[in-house]
């Protein structure tokens, strides 16, 4: 057995807070994907939904209590995200990158059968797809306004709660709350340094050149 980080009183405020951010979070998106004011990176939400997949049924396999319903809440909400993005969203669709990571999260599916061992599945997949993050976080740069930083703020938040939640060192459950606090604070700090640059770029646009017309 591991030792608990927290009782079990502070493990199950910590997994109501990440429960409730994240349930908040899909809210505003959701508004704004139906709206046309947000267009998620349909390369990005299929991964993030195989994984969140494969995340909550290992931790169903290492017996998770408070911090499973963070998982099932991440699942069901990038899955929806994802699903809404094949006709709502931006960019390509299965290209040859994006089977790559595919076969790559199925390999670690095979390791976890063959082995017995979740943490292969989730290695594998996490790391796989912080790097199918990137088409996202240069998004994110390159137009701030094409996401929205309220669900990315408040995920950054509740995946912070969610490690908290966990309460014991335990790699498969530690392994997915970490990965999507990297994630999050990647997409959020992007969309900071873009809007920065914007507001940089704007004022020098219109700066007066000093010619007169003749």
């Amino acid at each position: 057995m591991f030792d608990p980080y927290f009782g079990g009183d502070a493990r199950h405020i910590f997994a109501a807070l990440a429960v409730s951010l994240s349930c908040l979070a899909y809210l505003p998106l959701l508004r704004d994907v139906l709206g046309g004011n947000s267009q998620p990176q349909r390369t990005s939400w299929l991964i993030w939904s195989v994984l969140s997949a494969i995340s909550f049924a290992s931790q169903v396999s290492e017996g998770a209590t408070a911090s499973l319903w963070f998982a099932g809440i991440q699942s069901g909400g990038t899955i929806t995200i994802f699903m809404l993005s094949l006709s709502r969203g931006t960019g390509g669709w299965m290209n040859t990158r994006d089977a790559l990571i595919l076969a790559a999260a199925c390999c670690g599916l095979g390791l976890w059968y063959a082995t017995d061992n979740a943490v292969w599945a989730l290695a594998i997949s996490c790391g796989i797809s912080l790097l199918g993050g990137t088409v996202t976080i240069a998004k994110a740069y390159a137009d701030p306004s094409s996401e929205t930083m309220v669900f990315w703020g408040l995920s950054l938040c509740a995946a912070t709660f969610a490690l908290g939640s966990v309460g014991a060192y335990d790699p498969v459950l530690l392994m997915y709350p970490a990965y999507l606090f990297v994630l999050n604070a990647g997409i959020v700090s992007a969309m900071l340094l873009g809007r920065r640059r914007d507001r940089i770029k704007t004022p020098a646009q219109h700066a007066p050149t000093g010619l007169t017309p003749a």
